[in-house]
């Protein structure tokens, strides 16, 4: 990735050099006040404030400049307008095509101001980042409480478009307005399809929603599978990934998302029928559903290493994994053993190339398409979590070939040693290994640039130790080099968990923790299902099919609705906390406190949860990417992976959770299972409190 400093050097407007932000001279600042606090010269609350004058000094002068910029745009839009006004009464041709030129011309200024506005928001967002990362998280949460939160706020002007939204308005209304519609006048207003009569309005919409967090549906869902995208690729590596791309590739990768997601649910309704019958108790089930969770904490990590080398190999040895683990499924019936099925569940856990999945959409997709490819990923996640438990509905019928039983307890697990069998044949056939990247990206990716070490290496604590100064000193001599660059986006990645871990800051810890929890209460709320309605409503087999299938589709409409509505009317760190709270209301209504226990106050509270969890979801992900360090977005130990492990060990413990909790007895687990969960929501609450001006 190219350094942010050098970034910023190339791609400013020169005749706007000196209305950039200064980020080289504001790093430079961070580092002498290391050696100030070492020495004993400054503490930490003059620090504070006096670099909070330098930043309000340089945001003032961009607002101002921006403000400048956008009176000179109304000033030409004006002039249009009343040109405009002459020209449409007389009718000619060629005046009203020069006039739409202009309207253009005024677009193509926007676009200019808003990438100003784009790369200073950037170099802004990293200096805090910066800061938080030498000094332990203090800065943002001061600077964002005292500034952002004003009704003065220059801050919010960078981050919150009012004045652009309004010349964008204009620029649309006018050039809809001299569209052809055979003399009928058309109002943006009116008739929304005519918002965007030109692409340039298209690229302008597009940079706004960049800036201010906007977003549609097709954005909201792709942000749940966090596939991070620093910064944009060079010409030279969109070209490459142009050669790596293969839609059928893709599709496949696709397909293997879906199939493991069916493979992942397709058990849960059947799986307490399945312990009973191999003279097991019931809540076993959590076992049996949990221990694909357990395998699938090793998984992520080799998968996600095999990664960096090949993409075909792993998919093939998921799928043979996966094949022999559902026949051990299938098997354990008729050898009447608890422990094949287990170990048929660990073997399907062991296949979980999730992380081969995000990685090839990563790599493998052009930019252009990398959106629908992640939402892509999102929805055959979402269908097969859905489809899972309504095919384990169809599968209600008993037979024998030979000495193989199959019923609905089996069934399940013969049908997906088949599906993977079918997918095995179709990947060796139809699935193209990319070709590998060049060794320059190679390089940079593996190595990166070692200039600026000192900023993402162990400073997570609030105040820097004498023992580290010695070392610190020598890296900031060379960071206080004239033509220094930040490399934060060029370190190399990160080759263990625990230096994965020392790159986390509070803030991103807390959003680790929200992702924990929220996986929490949906494997609780999804594993004990069948067995909570078999105890207090005796629910079928397909009676507890259909309930959950029934939770899996509402993922794709209420991704439209938030995705559509509600992310563009509040913050996206607002949206959490409401989420937040919203599970917790949602558990706290599902416990059992009157009698009798009502399918209409179980149906409700899963929902609520359910629901809640999966707007959680989206949001979470989409500020943990902004929070995390640029040297987790690649390689083995990345952002992606991290937040899998926190998930799956979270579904680990819940799975556990309901298995000890049946040493009680089936009429306690309701409510010992959602003790737990409820500390857990209400402690990532209070977290997210304690960090929500760090989420900005």
């Amino acid at each position: 990735m190219v350094a942010f400093g050098k970034k910023l050097k190339e791609t400013q407007i020169q005749e706007w050099q000196g209305y950039y932000i200064n980020y080289k001279s504001l790093k430079k600042k961070v580092n002498r006040y290391t050696r100030q606090i070492q020495d004993g010269a400054a503490d930490q609350h003059y620090v504070l404030k006096d670099f909070s004058r330098m930043l309000d000094t340089e945001i003032e002068k961009i607002v101002l400049f921006m403000l400048e910029q956008q009176g000179l745009l109304a000033s030409r839009l004006s002039t249009l307008w009343e040109q405009q006004e002459v020209l449409v009464q007389e009718s000619d041709g060629c005046k009203l095509y020069d006039l739409r030129e202009n309207y253009k011309a005024v677009g193509q200024d926007l676009l200019r101001l808003l990438c100003f506005v784009e790369m200073n928001a950037t170099g802004l967002r990293k200096i805090l980042k910066k800061f938080d990362k030498r000094f332990g998280y203090k800065f943002t949460d001061y600077y964002v409480k005292t500034r952002a939160n004003h009704p003065y706020s220059q801050l919010r002007q960078v981050f919150k478009q009012v004045g652009i939204g309004a010349v964008v308005g204009a620029l649309s209304r006018n050039l809809a307005e001299l569209q052809d519609h055979r003399g009928q006048y058309i109002s943006i207003y009116d008739q929304p399809s005519f918002s965007h009569p030109d692409p340039v309005i298209d690229s302008i919409k597009a940079a706004v929603n960049r800036l201010s967090n906007s977003t549609n549906f097709l954005e909201f869902l792709a942000k749940h599978a966090f596939i991070v995208e620093e910064e944009l690729p060079s010409p030279s590596q969109e070209q490459l990934l142009e050669q790596r791309y293969h839609f059928m590739s893709l599709l496949l990768n696709l397909v293997n998302t879906f199939l493991y997601m069916v493979n992942t649910y397709i058990v849960v309704p059947t799986a307490d029928n399945y312990s009973l019958s191999l003279g097991a108790a019931a809540t076993v089930c959590g076992v049996i559903i949990g221990s694909m969770a357990v395998a699938q904490v090793f998984s992520s990590v080799y998968f996600s290493a095999w990664s960096n080398r090949s993409y075909l190999r792993p998919l093939i040895f998921s799928s043979v994994v996966l094949l022999v683990g559902n026949t051990l499924y299938a098997l354990a019936y008729d050898l009447n053993s608890i422990a094949v099925l287990l170990v048929g569940r660990l073997f399907c856990g062991l296949g979980s190339a999730r992380a081969v999945n995000r990685r090839y959409i990563s790599d493998c997709v052009p930019l252009k398409l990398r959106l629908r490819a992640s939402a892509g990923f999102v929805s055959a996640s979402a269908l097969g979590m859905a489809c899972g438990p309504a095919l384990a509905c169809l599968l209600q019928t008993k037979f024998q070939i030979y000495k193989l039983t199959f019923n609905e307890d089996t069934l399940p697990g013969w049908v997906m040693a088949f599906s993977w069998l079918v997918y095995l044949l179709w990947l060796w056939v139809s699935f193209r290994e990319p070709p590998q990247r060049t060794n320059e990206l190679v390089t940079q990716e593996a190595n990166g640039l070692a200039v600026d070490n000192a900023v993402e290496i162990d400073f997570t604590q609030p105040l820097l130790s004498k023992s580290e100064s010695k070392q610190l000193d020598n890296n900031l001599d060379t960071e206080l080099e004239d033509d220094e660059e930040d490399s934060e986006g060029s370190h190399k990645p990160v080759t263990s968990i625990v230096s994965a871990y020392r790159l986390l800051t509070p803030s991103v810890k807390v959003q680790l923790f929200v992702y924990f929890m929220l996986k929490y209460a949906m494997e609780i709320l999804l594993a004990e299902s069948s067995l909570i309605t078999g105890h207090y409503f005796v629910w079928s087999t397909n009676s507890v099919a259909i309930f959950l299938a029934c939770l899996g589709l509402t993922v794709l409409p209420v991704n439209i609705v938030v995705g559509s509505y509600i992310s563009n009317i509040f913050e996206e760190r607002q949206v959490l906390l409401a989420s937040e709270i919203m599970v917790c209301i949602g558990i706290v209504l599902s416990f059992h406190v009157m009698i009798p226990y009502s399918v209409p106050q179980y149906v409700g509270s899963a929902l609520i949860t359910f629901i809640s969890a999966e707007v959680l979801e989206g949001v979470n992900l989409s500020l943990l990417s902004r929070v995390m360090s640029s040297r987790l977005s690649r390689g083995t130990y990345n952002g992606g992976l991290l937040s899998t492990e926190a998930g799956t060990l979270a579904r680990v413990i819940a799975d556990g959770t309901i298995t000890l909790s049946g040493y009680l007895g089936v009429s306690k687990v309701l409510n010992v299972t959602l003790l737990p969960s409820l500390f857990i929501c209400i402690t990532s609450i209070i977290a997210t409190c304690f960090t929500y001006n760090s989420l900005y």
